[in-house]
């Protein structure tokens, strides 16, 4: 069994919108077993889309189409199905319903070209799952199914994941689990990573029982996806709980994270689990630290608060910088005593630096000073990265995170 996805919009080729979508369902497409050889933008315009729903029909057992389900009048995807198979639209009266009582729930009247969205081609299964307006449906010809779900992302998961993968893994006949456990680390590349575990991907090579991929991501880190398969969940469960105690051993406390964990998550449990709590001195990042530790839910138990010193006075006034350089060893290991020492933390991070385009007290742009404070003693870093502005500045803001996260681990 393979599927073929069609993203559907015009504004994806254009670049006004990147398409997540396809990227999301080749994705979930791979962790259920189903192959994927293709995936298709296309504008929205019937010939042009008839045209690839028919070629994907020639090459492909199943078809998801994405997008086009909306109630203007280039959401034409309905009207494409149902020509590239011969058949009719039929307006569906339950759809009508069901499409009616969502606007009523949100007490506003219908606009008549909704009524657009309960047109489905004849024979179609309309998907019982409708988070929009917007009706799924499958219909099949011959040994063939094509799939229309809407472009919207959060619409988009929730059918392919209810509806169409149970429906795909039914057609193909799967009954093994698959399922992939993310290990997002900080502090190596991808070449060393793979060095590291060159041994370890040898052997899965001949064992068959898991497999390594790794994903760059930016300041997110770098992923290494573990992925198992299996005849039950335990099973696979036990596969990867296994191999994730191999590849931690192998490349150490780079981890800071299993699958949606962030750093600045991993950072707050690690000081809650000592009881200790951080204040902040940010220079170069003008609060995109303290924006990080914030977003996470219950921060404000660990989290005392933090200055944003971007002026030279507000160092030397209140955080009791010496004067001279302020992108400087002693101008950052000041600022973490002094940001522990006015807002009563245990731990402190501190930044500063020339964030550019211009050199700043004889420092190139890329030049950081950071610096953590763990147990009355401050260590204090310097790093020239070779980006811009803002990615400077992103990668300073998960470094010293990073740092301080090693720290308190290691606790010193």
């Amino acid at each position: 069994m393979n599927c073929e996805v069609i993203a559907v919009g015009t504004e994806l080729l254009l670049g006004q919108i990147v398409d997540t979508n396809s990227s999301w369902i080749g994705e979930q497409l791979a962790l259920a077993g189903i192959d994927s050889h293709h995936q298709v933008k296309v504008g929205d315009n019937f010939e042009r889309m008839t045209g690839v729903l028919i070629q994907a029909l020639e090459r492909s057992d199943s078809v998801i189409m994405c997008g086009g389900l909306g109630p203007t009048q280039d959401d034409i995807t309905r009207e494409v199905v149902a020509a590239a198979l011969g058949v009719d639209l039929v307006r569906r009266d339950d759809l009508v319903e069901r499409i009616s009582a969502v606007f009523g729930g949100r007490g506003r009247p219908m606009p008549e070209n909704n009524l657009r969205q309960a047109d489905v081609p004849a024979g179609a299964e309309v998907m019982p799952v409708m988070p929009g307006t917007a009706p799924g449906f499958m219909i099949s010809t011959g040994d063939q199914v094509v799939y229309a779900v809407p472009g919207v992302p959060w619409e988009m998961q929730q059918m392919v994941s209810e509806c169409v993968l149970p429906d795909l893994k039914r057609r193909a006949g799967i009954t093994a689990v698959i399922k992939s456990r993310t290990l997002r680390t900080w502090g190596d590349s991808e070449s060393g990573l793979a060095e590291k575990l060159h041994g370890e991907l040898e052997r899965l090579d001949k064992t068959g029982e898991c497999t390594i991929a790794f994903l760059a991501s930016g300041m997110e880190g770098l992923k290494v996806r573990l992925t198992a398969k299996a005849s039950s969940e335990d099973a696979v469960d036990e596969i990867l709980a296994g191999e994730e105690r191999i590849v931690r051993g192998l490349i150490g406390d780079i981890v800071f994270g299993v699958d949606g964990e962030t750093m600045e998550s991993a950072v707050l449990d690690a000081l809650r689990s000592r009881g200790w709590t951080l204040a902040l001195a940010e220079s170069l990042t003008g609060g995109m630290i303290g924006a990080r530790l914030t977003a996470v839910p219950g921060a404000s138990d660990v989290f005392r608060g933090g200055l944003v010193s971007y002026a030279g006075d507000i160092k030397f006034d209140l955080l009791g910088v010496p004067e001279g350089p302020v992108v400087s060893e002693e101008a950052v290991t000041a600022m973490a005593r002094g940001a522990a020492r006015l807002l009563g933390a245990d731990c402190a991070i501190a930044v500063t630096g020339v964030a550019g385009p211009d050199p700043l007290d004889g420092q190139e742009p890329g030049t950081v000073w950071m610096a953590t404070l763990v147990a009355g003693e401050v260590v204090a870093i310097r790093v020239k990265f070779p980006f811009d502005r803002e990615r400077t500045r992103q990668f300073t803001t998960v470094s010293v995170l990073n740092n301080l996260r090693v720290r308190i681990l290691a606790g010193r």
